[in-house]
């Protein structure tokens, strides 16, 4: 007899959220979205801490195992669909290749897209927050070379198979794109980015959060 899975995403349009959420769609799998409306803080409210106690978006309910932070939630959707490849066989060669490339998605580039976004956080002084911002633009651009060095040899991050890691840099990627040197002026990058626009899955996801795609169709 088939189980029919039932997810919730707490979401928000391209926040965090928006990595699970591609691969939840590319799953094919049921989900429900449920919005938090970040404009006037729900994330904070008691019912929602109650779900998540850091106050950040997404969460994944998957029955009664509730789970934050949007690269745990990836890996764990990915292990839980083995069917759909989305992460390497645990005997693979590429399985702890997986594990580094998530790994440096969201404790480096996420990260230091982090600081970009949020400088007041980082300085006492908002006179100071034009300095870490652009420091910030040569950090990103260090680290988006070698992640478009890597490209340069496969298709995907980890291999020549799509894996979850192909989802949130996805997503990284395309909150990027503002940066002075963005994710389309390195060419292994924008090939990756514009083959990974075309995926029906990313192409609904993007239709539900209202994001524009144009630019990496062309």
């Amino acid at each position: 007899m088939t189980v029919l899975v039932m997810y919730k995403l707490y979401y928000y349009p391209l926040n965090a959220s928006l990595a699970p959420h591609f691969i939840l769609e590319e799953l094919s799998v049921e989900f429900q979205l449920i919005l938090v409306d970040r404009k006037n803080n729900a994330q904070k409210s008691e019912e929602y801490l109650a779900l998540n106690p850091a106050g950040r978006i997404p969460t994944l309910i998957n029955g009664q195992q509730v789970i934050f932070e949007s690269a745990a939630i990836c890996v764990s959707l990915a292990e839980s669909h083995p069917k759909n490849d989305l992460i390497p066989a645990l005997n693979s060669h590429y399985r702890p290749v997986f594990h580094q490339w998530m790994m440096y998605l969201t404790n480096t580039l996420q990260a230091e897209l982090m600081i970009y976004f949020y400088p007041g956080n980082h300085v006492a002084s908002k006179a100071n927050e034009a300095m870490v911002i652009s420091h910030q633009q040569t950090r990103i651009a260090e680290i988006l070379k070698i992640i478009d060095k890597t490209l340069a040899q496969q298709r995907y991050l980890v291999s020549d198979s799509l894996s979850a890691c192909d989802f949130f840099l996805l997503m990284l990627l395309i909150w990027a794109d503002e940066l002075d040197s963005p994710p389309l002026s390195f060419a292994n990058l924008a090939g990756f980015l514009k083959h990974m626009t075309k995926r029906k899955s990313v192409i609904a996801v993007c239709q539900k959060e209202k994001i524009d795609l144009a630019k990496y169709l062309n």
